[in-house]
């Protein structure tokens, strides 16, 4: 019987496969619907910070939510891999407050961006390489999303392609599912707990 981390990787490289099949045209229209979907969830309209990751092929794209949040007035953080298995978010107010960092991601460059300290009114988009219908995702097996979400108590959402969606994911003790799953094709509730935030 396969241990969960084995389990887990074998998943990881199933839905990295799916990804990398997806033509070009397929992803751009998928991001397109996602993003889309995205923008239009009261959680996204009432935030007013977005917290988000900072896409690379072939995950969900984010470059083109980062700049439909600034458009919109939002203040745009992103995060940066500090120490073991931790990230803390920056202030980011264009692309070029970026740079190529750690595992080939870009990260803000700190000398110019203000590290956030209040996440009141946050809303978090999470990446995963898939999740389930209960919300739960399959990360990258870093753990750094996992330790910050365990102390984040804003509302979150994960984008994920529909292809890449399962009924269900083994999970650990301490895996946290997502508020909202967001896909090209519908939108999901996962979760209960900012039902009632307007």
């Amino acid at each position: 019987m396969k241990s969960i981390r084995e389990l887990k990787d074998s998943l990881r490289l199933q839905y990295k496969t799916v990804r990398m099949r997806m033509t070009a045209d397929e992803k751009t229209e998928y991001d397109k619907q996602i993003l889309s979907r995205l923008t239009n969830l009261h959680q996204y309209k009432n935030a007013s910070v977005i917290l988000t990751y900072v896409s690379k092929n072939p995950e969900v794209d984010t470059l083109h939510l980062i700049a439909q949040a600034l458009a919109d007035h939002k203040r745009v953080a992103v995060p940066k891999c500090v120490g073991e298995h931790t990230i803390d978010f920056y202030f980011i107010k264009s692309m070029d407050d970026l740079e190529v960092s750690t595992f080939g991601v870009q990260e803000p460059i700190v000398e110019r961006c203000r590290k956030i300290k209040d996440y009141r009114n946050c809303f978090c988009i999470v990446p995963g390489m898939s999740f389930d219908t209960d919300g739960y995702r399959l990360g990258y097996g870093k753990g750094y999303y996992d330790r910050f979400l365990a102390g984040f108590t804003g509302a979150t959402v994960g984008l994920c392609y529909s292809k890449c969606v399962r009924w269900s994911l083994p999970k650990g003790f301490y895996d946290k599912p997502v508020d909202i799953l967001v896909t090209e094709k519908y939108f999901r509730k996962c979760s209960s707990r900012h039902e009632n935030e307007e």
